[in-house]
């Protein structure tokens, strides 16, 4: 086969042919360097700024720093951040997993490259400089930047471009969390939103691939180690983690609209007071470093503490505590625009409250009640698959993340009641509400944001069509006012058409006060139907494949 007929293959049938798992090896290292170079980044920034050996112990030795540098550090490190994304994105704000769904779903699996470079670079300095997010987020959208490369080189469509990327995100995620079988179901559960055959064999060659890179730094160990193995009373004790599940899905709603909230009242204070953008980091810096000085927990990913919880090692008032001042550091770093994910706050919320939670039932059931651990760990999956809405992906790194196999029925209730609720009360995921504040409607499903891909400019009649509308016809549907814009969707047509039981539209754009409308065509409603259902077919396709 010649070089071209093979460049042919995986440009059409790329999913389906051996070679390209070895595009999806190529791109599990190259996305699994990524996420390691960003993880020692960030270890850099916080050995110098801190001065800390050991970062993963980073807030027990910031309690020894003088309150000055606890302050400084952070709004030095928002203000660089700021600069950064007002010089290299349009909208001074940090592209996450919600743009690499979006990515997935309408622009045939890519993403912004300069304002991706940016934000990844952005949110390493924030957790390096003490913002208290997670670094998964950025992670996955650098990777993505990555796989868009690569796709635009390739000329890919739609259906390669989205299994490249799926293939970055699985090598992202496991390469950050030591999590191979995770970082697969992630890409497949979050990102494509699909468990199509056809896209699991280079997504797992990709996810094996961001393992070994990992663990050839790393080695073989787990994030997090409990110190002791968790006793389940199944019969007696499920009800307990049922409990568990509910309260966790409360808190996860609870947290994400915290985070809604504060980015909203952020912007409303920058409107009224009109201060640069670039400086609404900085504030939000100063806020962080105000609270670390009495509350160093907050600072960056926080794996110290969730470790903490994860073996007992706290108290129920300092497991409270640091639950509700967690909740509101994130609130703070994603409302300041400072970048960074939510999967590892997420995670220290959940230990934290299981913790709590579960001091509480042992305490009143001494007989029957399991390891207080257990529910930390329970409670850590249950908080997270809610947040990121991804029950079974997370089910797994948890389990991965502390190589703890033997609780997994516990764990299991809990996450599936967790996401049952803060499913029903918020867009199915931290992610994809995102989206919907943004009016991309994809937690509807593709019938609902297929419509917003179809330009109407794009499927119309134009006047030299052999089909087209009579002049008088459209001269009266636009007296009558029934009309679309040129730039509208279908998203904006087919509801008019609904409404008005007509035929066709005529699509124009409107002329100022007392000058006629130009005529551009006409959408007709069997056109944009017809078009509206090959793209369904089209979907259908792919996932099912």
């Amino acid at each position: 086969m010649r070089c071209g007929d093979v460049w042919h293959v995986l440009r059409r049938d790329g999913p389906g042919k051996i070679q390209f798992w070895f595009i999806a090896l190529v791109i599990g290292v190259a996305a699994g360097f990524a996420a390691l170079f960003f993880r020692k980044g960030i270890n850099f920034l916080q050995e110098t700024l801190y001065g800390t050996d050991d970062v993963r112990l980073i807030h027990s030795f910031a309690e020894t720093l003088p309150w000055y540098l606890i302050l400084i550090i952070p709004i030095c490190g928002g203000l660089v951040v700021g600069l950064i994304l007002n010089r290299f994105t349009d909208d001074g704000k940090v592209r996450s997993v919600a743009d690499v769904i979006a990515g997935a779903a309408l622009n045939n699996g890519r993403v912004e490259g300069k304002a991706g470079l940016a934000s990844a670079a952005a949110s390493m300095i924030t957790l390096g400089t003490g913002g208290s997010t997670g670094r998964e987020g950025p992670v996955v959208h650098l990777a993505a930047v990555i796989s868009t490369w690569v796709s635009d080189r390739m000329r890919a469509d739609g259906i390669t471009g989205r299994d490249l990327l799926g293939c970055a995100v699985a090598a992202a995620v496991s390469a950050s969390f030591n999590a191979p079988i995770a970082g697969a179901l992630f890409a497949l559960e979050v990102v494509l939103r699909h468990f199509a055959v056809h896209a699991f064999a280079p997504i797992v060659i990709a996810s094996a691939a961001g393992t070994v890179i990992n663990r050839l730094e790393f080695g073989g160990v787990t994030e997090f180690t409990l110190v002791e193995e968790g006793a389940l009373a199944f019969y007696v004790e499920l009800p307990a983690f049922l409990i568990l599940g509910l309260v966790s899905g409360l808190v996860a709603v609870l947290m994400m609209r915290t985070i809604f909230w504060a980015d909203d009242l952020g912007s409303y204070v920058r409107r009224r007071t009109g201060m640069p953008r670039f400086v609404r980091p900085a504030i939000a810096g100063a806020m962080l470093g105000a609270l670390a000085i009495w509350f160093p927990h907050i600072i960056g990913v926080g794996y110290e503490t969730t470790s903490a919880a994860l073996t007992g090692s706290l108290v129920l008032h300092e497991a409270v505590v640091f639950c509700v001042l967690k909740v509101a550091a994130v609130a703070i770093t994603m409302a300041g625009r400072m970048g960074g994910g939510v999967f590892s706050p997420s995670l220290m919320v959940g230990a934290l409250l299981g913790l709590a939670f579960g001091q509480v039932a042992t305490s009143i059931f001494p007989d029957v009640s399991g390891s207080e651990t257990l529910y930390a760990l329970a409670g850590m999956g249950a908080v997270a698959a809610a947040v990121l809405g991804a029950p079974i992906s997370t089910t797994l790194i948890v389990f991965e993340l502390t190589g703890d196999w033997q609780t997994g029925l516990a764990v299991m209730v809990a996450v599936s009641l967790s996401t049952s609720v803060a499913s029903r009360l918020v867009d199915r995921s931290f992610f994809l509400t995102q989206l919907e504040r943004r009016n991309i409607h994809l937690s509807k499903g593709p019938q609902a944001y297929l419509l917003a891909m179809f330009r109407v400019a794009n499927v119309m009649r134009t006047p030299d069509d052999p089909r087209a509308a009579p002049d008088d016809a459209i001269w009266a549907a636009i007296e009558a006012g029934h009309w679309v814009e040129r730039n509208a969707t279908l998203e904006t047509a087919l509801p008019v058409f609904e409404t008005t039981n007509r035929q066709f539209l005529p699509v124009v754009t409107m002329g100022a006060e007392g000058e006629p409308p130009q005529i551009h065509g006409a959408l007709f409603h069997v056109d944009a139907l017809r078009a509206y259902n090959r793209a369904l077919a089209a979907t259908a396709a792919e996932e099912h494949s």
